[in-house]
């Protein structure tokens, strides 16, 4: 009698919703993402995000269950970043791991928005939600 096969969950689920001229995108990764998990999800976001002229998107990542990237994985990841990162007005990773929450403060010298760490999903939506200060 052969061991069972066990069964690995991984992939990107990804939400989008326009409010006035918002755009609030709500992505969770589960396990270790592959190269066709971002072939799945890039053409979604490319559409989405295709027609943003400034930065009016506002992301919340639930990493608590993501344990990294597979190499190619990475690099689809990098890639997606340079064509729409300077469209992101704020991205909110809530997490649970030390890991994580350097990725957000390296992520954040590369972002055009902020990016920042939170373990609590409630504080995370708190601070998407704040709205953006007027300059005068």
């Amino acid at each position: 009698m052969s061991a069972p096969t066990i069964l690995k969950r991984h992939g990107l689920t990804v939400g989008v919703e326009r409010i006035d001229d918002r755009i609030f995108v709500s992505m969770k990764a589960i396990g270790t993402l592959s190269h066709d998990d971002f072939d799945q999800v890039t053409p979604m976001l490319d559409s989405a995000l295709g027609s943003v002229r400034s930065p009016e998107v506002d992301v919340l990542m639930d990493a608590t269950q993501f344990e990294g990237w597979e190499a190619r994985a990475l690099w689809d990841d990098f890639k997606l970043g340079l064509k729409h990162g300077s469209k992101f007005r704020r991205i909110a990773i809530v997490g649970n791991r030390e890991w994580q929450e350097r990725l957000a403060k390296i992520g954040d010298w590369f972002m055009t928005g902020q990016v920042r760490y939170f373990e609590l999903i409630e504080e995370a939506l708190n601070w998407l939600n704040t709205p953006p200060l007027k300059s005068v």
